[in-house]
């Protein structure tokens, strides 16, 4: 049996978890105070930074599963995902409206092939 990788952990959950070649973590915008726009691109450059940690790039993205706390900031999630992600290689995706945490207006679930 494969060994699981956690990073990171506390006792109530690990940064991410690595397991049969797939990196699994959650991101929300260090910055809170940002309005939605700016959520998202913190989010895609801190998507981007554990994605180069583990050396591999946008293509490598398997699924990504985003919770919006207001469904009105789609078009606004589209037009930074359009311009962000690799056209040619994008994952499976989906978008949820859900009550977040204080001031928080996006949280992704990331899966990607390390």
């Amino acid at each position: 049996m494969k060994a699981i990788q956690r990073t990171a952990s506390c006792s109530r959950y690990a940064d991410s978890v690595v397991h049969s070649g797939v990196a699994r973590w959650v991101e929300v915008a260090s910055d809170a105070s940002l309005d939605a726009a700016g959520q998202i691109q913190q989010i895609f450059n801190q998507i981007d930074q554990a994605l180069a940690n583990w050396g591999i790039g946008r293509d490598r993205l398997l699924e990504v599963l985003i919770f919006l706390e207001h469904l009105d900031d789609v078009p606004v999630l589209n037009a930074a995902w359009d311009s962000w992600i690799d056209s040619q290689n994008p994952p499976i995706r989906a978008c949820v409206g859900a009550k977040l945490q204080a001031g928080l207006l996006a949280e992704f679930i990331i899966h990607a092939a390390v």
